[in-house]
């Protein structure tokens, strides 16, 4: 509903936007529209795709090797009731709530040359989306485990290749790289064991997209964009101590275990409205 909401005032501004464009003053020489150096910024909606099939993979023993069973005392599986794509509200089997999309901001600065009706360029944006993305794993305890990564700010560095429907209409594609500081957070309703968090924090990734920017003026343009992102997170760690437990606790019969999620890709999906002004 919401990315419904902003799609449509995204578009009446840029119909407002196509409705003024013909009354503004021809500035510019004609086919040099989009020439020159730009600040700006948009203001947008992340929205994350469903990781159906997420879990959490255990390392018994610490060895390195992902993809271990944690097995009780009496030899069945510690975490038979499952894992959900989501994060935890309680110990019940699976209970979880949906991820978390978000509203998005970011600043950026550019550089344009028109060659006739094409237009290449790159542009550097920051910012940040306010996306929250987590796994969750249930132990026969009962108890609950949660991984859980949010953006704390990203950057990006692409490429633009743009083509003129109109003197002062662009439309154009955008690719190149990314990288963000993301925040990693657990959460579990486990008191016995000891957990502590460990890997790096940062990501390189990559964008992808298109859109339509709309000049108003000289220097002033208005546009929609749509962009997909994909960060590699693939280096957290939840690493599980004995704390208080006892010989028969299903970590401490594994030697000591660590937590990693089973999909390391950090993806997103974007709509936002721009605002430039152009040199």
């Amino acid at each position: 509903m919401r990315m419904r909401t902003l799609l449509g005032a995204a578009t009446g501004a840029l119909t407002l936007a196509l409705a003024a464009a013909p009354a503004q003053a021809q500035d510019a020489p004609d086919g040099d529209e989009f020439t020159g150096f730009y600040v700006g910024g948009s203001v947008g909606y992340t929205v994350q795709k469903n990781d159906v099939g997420e879990s959490i993979l255990f390392d018994a023993g610490r060895n390195g090797s992902f993809g271990d069973t944690i097995t009780e005392a009496g030899g069945g599986n510690a975490f038979a009731p499952g894992f959900c794509n989501g994060a935890a509200t309680s110990t019940a089997n699976l209970a979880c709530k949906n991820d978390k999309d978000g509203v998005e901001y970011y600043a950026r600065l550019g550089f344009d040359k028109q060659m006739g009706k094409v237009v290449l360029g790159l542009v550097g944006e920051f910012g940040k989306s306010q996306v929250r993305d987590s796994v969750s794993a249930f132990s026969t305890t009962p108890a609950f485990y949660t991984m859980t990564r949010e953006l704390d700010w990203n950057a990006a560095l692409r490429a633009r290749a743009g083509y003129t429907v109109g003197p002062k209409t662009l439309v154009y594609a955008t690719g190149g790289g990314a990288y963000a500081k993301i925040d990693h957070s657990f959460a579990t309703s486990n008191t016995t064991n000891s957990f502590a968090l460990s890997g790096k924090d940062n990501a390189w990734g990559w964008q992808a997209g298109g859109g339509l920017e709309q000049k108003l003026s000289k220097n002033i343009s208005l546009g929609v964009e749509y962009l997909y992102s994909r960060y590699n997170d693939d280096d957290a760690r939840v690493n599980v101590g004995t704390g208080t437990a006892g010989a028969t606790n299903p970590f401490v019969l594994a030697g000591g275990t660590d937590f990693a999620r089973s999909q390391n890709r950090f993806d997103m999906h974007s709509l936002r409205a721009t605002a430039a002004f152009r040199f």
